[in-house]
């Protein structure tokens, strides 16, 4: 990780990428990096789930997509995060419009498809 980023946004672990779309993953995962962010990428939000729940540090973001395979949605991920940590931030995304109130309280939106400008200004928000 970019030692400078961490100094200004002070945070401590990966941000976590859960996004079933490779292509999209990838993106997602690049972003990141080019803002000097790391992060660790899941396919489904029960692997992401079982990863959060082993790991000793507390992530600052979780990207999370609504619609995926397995047994939990992203919302419901990011819900069960928010509630075991609760000043991670929480970024969703879907292809589909998702009412504001099937959101977690606290967490942003952004509807795909997004541009590369409108996600990174977005996640850097939420990582300040």
């Amino acid at each position: 990780m970019n030692d400078k980023f961490r100094q200004i946004y002070g945070y401590r672990s990966d941000v976590v990428v859960v996004e079933d779309d490779p292509v999209i993953r990838t993106l997602i995962v690049d972003i990141l990096t080019d803002i000097g962010a790391t992060a660790v990428a899941f396919e489904t939000a029960d692997d992401a789930l079982e990863h959060v729940l082993e790991s000793h540090a507390i992530c600052p973001l979780v990207i999370v997509d609504h619609v995926l395979p397995g047994r939990l949605l992203g919302t419901r991920f990011a819900e069960m995060v928010k509630a075991k940590w609760p000043n991670v931030a929480l970024l969703i995304t879907s292809g589909y419009e998702l009412p504001l109130t099937t959101l977690p309280p606290g967490a942003a939106y952004i509807q795909k498809p997004w541009t590369v400008d409108q996600f990174e200004r977005m996640t850097l928000e939420l990582l300040r």
